[in-house]
């Protein structure tokens, strides 16, 4: 691995577990076992090296989040509870403390400066927009008004939320609560459009 990418992941990972502010560039460099003529070389300031984290989130969403949690399934809804699924393991494996790195970003950044905004948005529109292909592959299953787009934000509130309410209370079950809520809504959606039940993982 390369003395940048060392860089950009340890970064990556303490900026989700302590935060952005309160994580400093000595930090940055002990867990990259860099120095900082390196780190400088790279990134002229700290904000050039959180931009550097989130643009290897955004190019890292299909990869690293959607095609595991998506394989194996064809069904275009199962897919959309299936990446929802991979975040509720997610907080099972970490006793519930799991948060989403972007949220954690776009929460502690009370007024970011445009660059930095601007590619927090841009994680977010890529997760939307995954989720609005897969309605969008289903929409012969919703009403005609429905606009996959609208829909699309609803699911990542929901995720959003949800993850932020786990965390908080320390247990899975206000996850399940929000997701199975969310399942019943779009359940209700495909039955008022008569939709067939979706068909699940493929053989």
């Amino acid at each position: 691995m390369s003395t940048r990418d060392r860089i950009v992941g340890e970064a990556m990972r303490l900026f989700w577990e302590k935060g952005y502010a309160s994580t400093s560039i000595n930090d940055i460099l002990k867990a990259a076992d860099a120095n900082a003529g390196s780190l400088y070389h790279f990134f002229p300031g700290k904000q050039d090296l959180l931009c550097a984290v989130l643009d290897t989130y955004q190019s890292g969403i299909r990869p690293m989040l959607l095609e595991p949690a998506w394989a194996g399934i064809d069904d275009p809804i199962e897919r959309i509870f299936a990446l929802l699924a991979r975040y509720r393991q997610l907080l099972i494996d970490t006793g519930c403390t799991y948060g989403c790195p972007i949220g954690y970003l776009a929460l502690e950044l009370h007024e970011p400066d445009p660059v930095v905004r601007v590619r927090i948005a841009a994680n977010f529109d890529g997760w939307v927009d995954a989720i609005e292909e897969c309605i969008a592959a289903a929409r012969d299953r919703f009403p005609a008004d429905v606009d996959p787009r609208r829909l699309a934000h609803f699911v990542l509130t929901t995720m959003e939320g949800a993850v932020m309410q786990a965390r908080t209370y320390r247990t899975i079950e206000t996850f399940d609560q929000s997701i199975a809520e969310l399942r019943r809504y779009f359940n209700a959606l495909q039955q008022t459009a008569g939709a067939p039940k979706p068909k699940g993982r493929k053989k």
